[in-house]
Order: structure tokens, then sequence, then C-alpha cells
């Protein structure tokens, strides 16, 4: 509900909004651009003093009017022709034209109305509403990525423009928030929605009717400092029943022009008072620098559509569209998904689909998503997970734990959990099983034990099926048909081999940046954009489920590069190592932001060993600005298996390497990264104590032993890896 509540009006508003932003924040600039020009009064300088110099100056002056910037300008008659100008206080003399910014006024409008009157503020009122709805259920949604509100500020993992979405809602939901309630407000006051918050007192009955009273005698001008003026209006000329109108901060009053002597006043209430401030902070006049943190704020707003609307695509992308949804409410079985690539919504669509045609009302939706107190009628709860990276939960789990080990849900349907994963990675399925471990711990039934898919296996899979309908009682068939992603054909054009001496074939194959359609190069999609520790999915002949190799070049690099030792009986790398230049293979794209070296100024730890070196050389390769890196590069020979030899030398020359260990477990004194990285444990610990990053790609028995190293040595000194990781700096890319 919330984010369908988020999503439809951003994507329907997005061009008013965007409009406002920008308008909203280049007009933030007039009043420091005014606080900056306009000549300012002394703070002792009182009205009486100043309208008595300007009335020397221009004796036919009608009004005086002081902006909120400080600016004065006085409005005349000479000989029958209006003037007006700034006026500088010091002097009484004007100082530059009043005519209004033309460029200004244009903004105001545009922003105002859309220069279309009373229906262009009617519809930038509905803007400003829409944009409340945006703030408060995007403000939701941050919440709930972030595992709840106290995890406000919590790392944020997955593709760019979700990561840089939430970053900038971060920061500018407030300010987008003020906007768009004090805009609602002046609109109300537009409209006459709420009562007139003016100072109108009575006028006068009954006058002197004398003339002449001088300006510097006039007791309440002579007690009114100028920094508190708004507005002096003069008596028309030759009127004894006209008196001087005075405005100021603290209200509103008329003086008889015979006397000096005030003849009524009325001071503003509260709704006024509110209504002043609301105008201040929406406008930024009289607060110019709060003026230009709002405007800058705005900015966020066009970032924010671009942004969303690129998340949004990529979910129309990733998530298949679910036919037959019911609402949570009716549903009679709900069914969670936690899904990283997409492949998990594959097989929830199939699941769901079965479940409709066995007769069953199902509800399906993100993990994010739990709400049991939405679950009226459900009678059963079907998760289908993945495990994300070191057993952490996918991109549409997030906070999914944290909701439920509160333990604010009374009502608990039996529940059956299924975690997707591959064996060959050290934590299979972990997550899968710690949700399965929660539930039963928050007193849930299971309906099934927890249970496991290896590799997308479809007879895991409908073996599982035939399960789940026994429990239900019911009588359905998953016959799940994987969804294939789109690939390209990538030709080799280069190999090096390595590794032949210690009977691990090892080869560095390079194959040409593949043709890019115009949409793809606009849109920076599939291989228009990629990094190093990004990962390249293959399909082997024979078989439909891809491997994936991470990459060790990015684009700016101008070609696709991979390192493959080729494993036993491993039918992918076996046919990646008999490859010869011209040979082509069917690969595609896959974003793996989290194992990406970022943009900093802090140094670099890179930790892998055999091809684990690949997306490190690739980091090390893209480093131009020469940050400071250090490689510690674990091999069993340095003769026969040293990947990237004679780069690295290049490399270290060049400063994009700073400093390089190597471990060699069948050297003259053998080692691994681990004993490296104890024997260095005092230049590591100094590294991670100026801010530094630790990378760490191989096989997951050496990322346990740098695991166990890297405890040793924080520990000392009140640090952990578990800190580290929640700080994002300490990543690993393990297989």
């Amino acid at each position: 509900m919330i984010r369908a509540l988020h999503r439809w009006p951003g994507l329907v508003a997005a061009v008013f909004l965007v409009v406002l932003s920008l308008s909203g924040a280049v007009l933030s600039v007039f009043p420091a651009l005014d606080r900056i020009s306009a000549p300012q009064a002394q703070t002792s300088l009182d009205v009486a003093t100043l309208a008595d110099r300007i009335h020397g100056n221009y004796p036919g002056v009608e009004q005086i009017r002081r902006a909120p910037s400080g600016r004065v300008t006085a409005y005349w008659f000479h000989d029958g022709v209006p003037g007006s100008a700034v006026i500088d206080p010091a002097t009484g003399t004007a100082t530059a034209s009043a005519d209004p910014n033309k460029t200004q006024r244009w903004l105001t409008e545009l922003h105002r109305s859309l220069f279309l009157d009373d229906s262009g503020r009617m519809v930038i009122a509905g803007a400003a509403l829409g944009m409340l709805l945006l703030t408060v259920s995007g403000a939701a949604l941050v919440a709930r990525r972030s595992g709840g509100w106290r995890s406000w500020s919590s790392p944020v993992r997955g593709p760019l423009a979700g990561r840089l979405h939430v970053k900038v809602a971060r920061v500018a939901v407030v300010g987008l928030g003020l906007s768009s309630l004090t805009a609602l407000w002046m609109s109300a006051l537009t409209f006459e929605l709420l009562p007139d918050t003016g100072s109108n007192p009575v006028f006068p009955s009954a006058v002197s009717a004398q003339m002449g009273v001088e300006l510097t005698a006039i007791p309440l001008l002579i007690e009114t400092k100028v920094s508190e003026l708004r507005e002096l209006t003069f008596p028309y000329a030759g009127d004894v029943s006209d008196v001087f109108t005075l405005k100021t901060d603290s209200g509103k009053g008329y003086i008889d022009q015979g006397t000096g002597a005030v003849l009524a006043w009325d001071t503003p209430g509260t709704l006024a008072s509110i209504s002043e401030t609301i105008y201040t902070l929406h406008t930024g006049q009289g607060a110019p620098l709060l003026g230009l943190v709002m405007g800058l704020l705005a900015l966020a707003t066009p970032i924010l559509a671009v942004t969303g609307a690129l998340v949004w695509c990529a979910a129309r992308r990733g998530q298949p569209r679910i036919r037959d949804n019911a609402r949570a409410g009716s549903a009679d079985t709900i069914v969670l998904v936690g899904s990283e690539g997409g492949s998990t919504w594959g097989f929830a669509a199939t699941l769901h689909q079965a479940l409709v045609q066995a007769g069953h009302l199902i509800h399906t939706a993100p993990m994010s998503a739990f709400n049991p107190h939405e679950y009226s009628n459900a009678e059963r709860l079907i998760i289908l997970t993945a495990t994300y990276g070191d057993g952490v939960g996918p991109a549409s789990a997030t906070g999914f734990l944290k909701r439920l080990r509160r333990g604010e849900y009374v009502r608990k349907t039996p529940v059956a959990v299924l975690g997707f994963g591959d064996r060959s990675f050290p934590k299979f399925c972990a997550y899968g099983q710690a949700v399965a471990q929660d539930l039963q711990n928050a007193g849930y039934e299971m309906l099934l034990p927890f249970d496991t898919i290896d590799r997308q296996s479809v007879q895991d899979f409908a073996r599982w099926g035939r399960d789940l309908a026994a429990s239900m009682g019911s009588s359905f068939e998953l016959d799940h048909q994987p969804v294939v992603p789109e690939v390209v054909k990538l030709t080799l054009t280069s190999r090096r081999d390595y590794g032949a001496d210690v009977q691990a074939p090892t080869s560095i194959l390079r194959f040409a940046l593949p043709k890019l359609s115009i949409w793809q190069r606009v849109t920076r999609t599939g291989f228009a954009r990629f990094e190093a520790g990004d990962l390249i999915g293959i399909f082997p002949s024979g078989s439909i489920v891809p491997r994936l190799y991470s990459l060790a070049s990015g684009r700016g690099d101008g070609f696709v590069e991979i390192v493959v030792k080729k494993q036993s009986g491993g039918l992918c790398s076996g046919q990646l190592v008999t490859l010869e230049p011209g040979d082509t293979i069917q690969a595609f794209l896959r974003r793996n932001p989290n194992f990406h070296a970022q943009t900093a100024k802090t140094p670099l730890i890179l930790v892998g060993a055999g091809t684990g070196v690949a997306p490190l050389a690739g980091i090390v390769r893209a480093n131009t600005r020469l940050r400071p890196i250090h490689l510690l590069f674990g091999m069993r020979h340095l003769h026969s298996d040293f990947l990237y030899q004679e780069e690295i030398s290049g490399w270290q020359a060049d400063g994009k390497l700073h400093h390089l260990l190597e471990a060699e477990s069948r050297g003259a004194r053998p080692r691994y990264v681990q004993d490296v990285l104890r024997a260095e444990a005092v230049e590591m610990l100094g590294l991670i104590q100026q801010g530094a990053k630790v990378m760490v790609c191989g096989g997951r028995e050496m990322a346990g032993g740098v695991a166990s190293a890297m405890t040793d040595i924080l520990s000392p000194v009140g640090l952990s890896l578990q800190t580290l990781k929640a700080e994002g700096r300490y990543v690993e890319d393990v297989y």
C-alpha cells in the first residue's frame, strides 16, 4: 500500500514537481542577492528619521516600504509623474531602480500558478499535496528498507540508482516535507480556506482635521526602528481626513497627520504569526540563509524523480508481473519473496499461478512488505528467499527479521520457508535458515520443514511443490520454466595462460566489448556501464543455469576480462579454458555494487588469492586518482601463477598500486594471505584506523582465514569485523 502510494503520485506528478522545485530553487537565491545588494539601515536608525530624509529629497513621497531583505523602497509623485527607487537609508536618496526583476517575476508566476491564474494555483496546490504524500510515504519506505526508524542511517546497498535515491531522500526529506506543508498553507490562504490573518484596525471616525506635523515629532515613528518597518503610507496631499498608516512587525495602526497621535492600533494574532513564519520558511524572505538551504534541498526533487523512475523500471524488469494478485486482506495464502537479482521472483510467479489454478486466493509481495496485521483471512504463509553475500538478506527482504523480532504480531499462521542458493558458496541459504529459525522462535508453526533449492533446480522446486500440495490437502504441480536473461555475444580477443606447472590451468580471458543499441547507450544498461567487481553470467553449452565470474575490467578499459581456473568436472570452466581468439560465448551482465571500490581518498586494502585477484586487479587498473591501494595476493608459486605480474609492475611504477604483498603457499617459505596479514598487523591496523576499506575476494576457506586474522588484528583496539561490515568497510566476494 505504502509503495503504491509513493510510486503512482510520483510518476504522475513528476513533471510538475520538477518544475516547482527547480523554479523554487532559483527563487531561493533572490532573497540572498537582495540582502547583499540592498543598502542596509543602521540598527539605531528610527522610522521618523528615515521618513524625514526621504521626504526631504522627494517631497511628493506617498509610501515607504521595507522588504524582509532590508531593502528600502520609496514611491512618490512629482509634477503628476510617478517615481520610485531603492533608497539608501543613510542619505534618503535613490541608489537603484525599484522596477521588479523581470526574471524573478517570471519565475514567481511560474512557481505560483504556471501562468494559469487560479486554475494554475489549484494545480500547484495539488502538486504540493502530492509532494507531501511522496515525502511521508518515501520516509516510511526508507525506514522500512533500512530496517526501522532507528536504522535510518544504516548503509544502503543495491544498484546505484536505488542507493542514490535513498541517500538523497534521507537528506532532503525534511526540507521537501516542510516546503510542501508551507505551500499548502499558503494555497489555503490564497483560496480563503483559512480566515484573514492580517492586522486590520478600525479606521478612525474622528481626526484632528489638522495637517503638517513634523515627521521627527511623531512619537510612534521615533520609537519604531527601521528594522521593524514594513510599510509607511503618507496621507493624501490636501486631505485633512486622511492619516498616516504604519505597518510593522508588531502590527498596524493609524497616526493623526496633525498631532502625531496614534488613532488606532491592531496586533496580529497567533494565526497571523504562524502565517508569517510559514511565509518566511517557504520563500526565504527575511531568512536568506534558510532560503538557500531550502532551495538546495529542492534540487533533490529532479534527482529523486530520475532515480525513482530508474528504480521503477528496474523493478518492472526484475519482478515479473503477478497476475490475479489478491488483496492481502482477502487472500487465503500469502507468498513473500526475498530476491536480489530477480530469479526468485520467477519461482514465486510459478507458485502463485499454480495455487490460483488450484482455487486459492493468493497475495504475493516482497518480504519487506511483511505485515501480518493485514493477513486477516490467511491460512498459511509461504516464504521464498535467496541469500545474499555473507549470509544476509536480499534487497527485497530488507527489515523482515527486525519486524519479526519485535514480536508485535499475535496471529501466527502456519508457515513454509524455501531457501534459494548455490552450494558452492560458503553460506548456502543461510538467510533462509535464519528466517525459518526466527519464525519458529516467534511461535509460528512450520507447515513444512525448512527446505532449499540448489542452483535454481527446477527438479528440486517441483519436488518441494509436491510436499507443499500434500500439506495443504491440495493438488498442483510446480512446472517452472526459468526466465533466461537477455544475453549478448562476446568474442574472445586474447588469452594468457598460467598454472600449468602446478596442475591448476588458469587463464585470463579478454573479450571485445559487444555492440550496443542506441537505447542501451542512452540508458547505460547492459554492457554500456560496468566496472571491476560486477559479475558476468555465462551459459555453458548444454545448461540453462549460468555460471557467474567477477569482472576484472570496467567499461572504460575498452574490453571485458575475466579469470578462469579449470575446475575438476567443471562444465563452464572446462569450456572456457579451451576458447581460442575468435571464439564466442553467450553472456549477460549483473551488477554487484557492494563489491565496488567507490570513490574515496582513504586507503584500500585488497586481499585475494588465485582467480580472486581478478576484480582486485581491475580496481587497481582503474585507480587513476592514485588512491593508496595495498594488495595482498596469494598464489601457489611466483613463477607459475603470478597473475597480472607484468601489469602489477607497471601499476606500481605509475602509482596506482602503493604496496604489494605476496603469499606463496608452495614456495620456499609457504604462507597464506592470512599469514601475511598477521605479519603486517601493525600496518594493517594503522590503515584501518585511517578509514581504510577492506575488500576480500577468493575461495571460502581463504575468506574465513582472512576474517579470523582481521578479528585478531582489530580486537586489541576494540574494533570488530561486524563494525567494519556495518560501515561498509569490509566486503567479500566469496565462492
